[in-house]
């Protein structure tokens, strides 16, 4: 019996609390479907997405069940960016997912479908699914068209600072704005928004063909009123996100986001999402599968083009083909379906085809996007993690976007206790070339681990720091972080961890090729290994952890319960 059906039997007022808000007698004994968005006017991402939940609930009428439509609203991390709002960023990643959780289970539904875009909202729409392990799949809100000249909306950071430095005006800084954000859809990049749109058709969570799709076409509108029919099939057919959610499907997404250098952000979000089924995702799994699959696209910001185009050349199943000898193609997907069956299905039915016509109309073909494992656009994939002495239980780098002579590099370090201080003192030429820039106590027990991009944007903007000085921290990035920044330094400062202990003039030691960020040196000389040790020892006896930044309200319940951010720093 459907969990629906189990409540009306227990509960007669239940029956007459849904009549008050509209349903009628015969919509009672029909399958109850969740489509639940994160639709509101919170950035472009959501803007669009009612419509998206209109579609969706369509299709789920025309298959014969009965739908119920919530929204929890996302935040954008763009807006929050460069002030203290930020700090909610990865937290509202918890926040969303517990009130799917509450939805789906308190009422009870049947299945669902989920609908979002954007960086927090889609890992937290599929650890949801993870969580009630329901039958349900995931819609993503598809892809922003670009600006002039292939313009975006990261440019802004680039340009503010230029007004900043009289070197432009503040009409020309008008004309940007007016132009980076043209309609609604995640940002053309290959931010996290992008990146986690890729990973969720990838784990077989969202119908093939879907991640990034223009947002302004009526493809996606189709898109989501198929998944509501295909919710009453997953139901009908008793599918569920833990027969889909294995561990091949999360190695199949790992591929896939070597293949187009994804945000490192994935590797807070698959981890978290695949520990809801049970399955630990090492870092090194990352590491691993990223030194096997090449980068075959070059997106925006690190390289040419923005995402629109990568649908256009046949998205996410067009980057699959190419690297279908390395992928699990007997996983199983939303469609009921293997990889493998998609896979065939779409080119049987033309839909490269179809995507690909649209390159005409830019002059380029689908080769010119997405290259091949044979001639990638860069050898290895776009992310390593780390370990060493400054970080025992591992760090992010996406070296893809790393200047080459920066992968082998020593420098003395100057340590920041927050971003504010590290932005100053680079704006202000107090960091030189060749310094290794610290900042901690912003990981997710320190500051909710907060995006450090307007650090990354002014080191990279900067032409004597760009391919002479580092970054790292216990923070996050945004996966339009561009330059050489290491993130995720685990153990966090607050937790503790080496980078706490680091001071002034210490030797930093960042060596991509061989996978090591270790701390060599003290007051500007090396030192041997068992010395450092020993430093950092009798500074460990010293240190006291600085009062907590957020020590009231949902920041400070996220601060006391968070994991390590290579476990995926979700809420213990």
């Amino acid at each position: 019996m459907l969990r629906s059906q189990k409540l009306r039997e227990v509960n007669a007022q239940g029956d007459s609390l849904r009549l008050g808000t509209g349903w009628n007698i015969q919509d009672l004994a029909k399958p109850q479907v969740l489509v639940e968005s994160v639709f509101g006017d919170s950035h472009p991402g959501s803007y669009h997405l009612d419509r998206l939940a209109e579609a969706a609930k369509i299709g789920v009428y025309e298959k014969g069940g009965k739908p119920g439509v919530f929204t929890v609203t996302d935040m954008c991390d763009g807006i929050a960016m460069a002030h203290d709002g930020m700090n909610y960023s990865l937290v509202s990643r918890e926040i969303i997912a517990a009130m799917v959780e509450i939805h789906a289970m308190a009422s009870p539904y049947d299945a669902m479908v989920l609908i979002s875009s954007c960086d927090k909202s889609i890992p937290a729409h599929l650890i949801a699914l993870a969580r009630t392990d329901m039958p349900g799949l995931h819609v993503c809100g598809g892809s922003m068209m670009p600006g002039p000249g292939y313009m975006s909306s990261e440019k802004l950071y680039e340009c503010g600072n230029q007004v900043l430095k009289g070197e432009m005006s503040q009409e020309d800084l008008l004309y940007h704005q007016n132009h980076a954000c043209p309609t609604c859809g995640a940002c053309q990049f290959m931010g996290t928004a992008s990146t986690m749109q890729v990973m969720s058709e990838a784990l077989g969570m969202s119908l093939p063909g879907n991640a990034l799709m223009p947002a302004v076409t009526n493809k996606i509108t189709q898109t989501a009123n198929r998944a509501g029919r295909q919710a009453m099939e997953l139901l009908e057919r008793g599918i569920r996100p833990s027969h889909i959610l294995t561990r091949e499907a999360f190695e199949n997404a790992i591929m896939v986001h070597a293949a187009v250098s994804g945000s490192t952000n994935a590797t807070l979000h698959l981890p978290a999402i695949a520990r809801e089924l049970g399955i630990s995702l090492d870092p090194k799994v990352f590491d691993e599968i990223h030194r096997k699959i090449p980068v075959l696209v070059s997106l925006k910001t690190s390289g040419k083009w923005p995402t629109e185009l990568l649908w256009y050349a046949g998205g996410v199943p067009a980057v699959m083909m190419e690297i279908r000898d390395f992928l699990h193609l007997d996983a199983l997907t939303v469609t009921g379906k293997t990889v493998g069956e998609n896979l065939a299905d779409l080119e049987a039915r033309g839909f490269f085809r179809e995507t690909t016509s649209f390159l005409v109309n830019f002059g380029l073909t689908r080769g010119d996007i997405i290259h091949s494992v044979d001639k990638p656009y860069r050898p290895g994939g776009g992310l390593a993690v780390l370990t060493g002495s400054l970080a025992p239980e591992g760090a992010v780098v996406k070296h893809a976007a790393v200047d080459p002579k920066m992968h082998r590099y020593v420098g003395p370090a100057r340590p920041f206790n927050s971003e504010e201080e590290a932005v100053a003192a680079i704006l202000d030429g107090r960091v030189k070339p060749g310094d290794v820039v610290i900042i901690r106590y912003e990981g997710p027990q320190g500051a909710g681990m907060p995006e450090m991009l307007k650090t990354t944007e002014a080191i990279y903007t900067n032409p004597g720091l760009v391919a002479t000085t580092a970054l790292v921290t216990d923070g996050r990035f945004s996966g339009a972080s561009r330059g050489p920044c290491i993130g995720h330094v685990s153990p966090e400062a607050a937790a503790g961890g080496p980078i706490a202990l680091v001071e002034e003039g210490d030797l930093i030691s960042i060596d991509i090729p061989n996978r090591s960020l270790e701390v060599v040196g003290v007051a500007g000389e090396n030192k041997s290994p068992a010395e450092v040790a020993a430093v950092l020892g009798e500074r460990r006896a010293r240190w006291q952890r600085p009062q907590d930044k957020a020590p009231k309200g949902i920041l400070g319940l996220f601060s006391r319960l968070a994991a390590s951010p290579m476990k995926g720093a979700y809420m213990e």
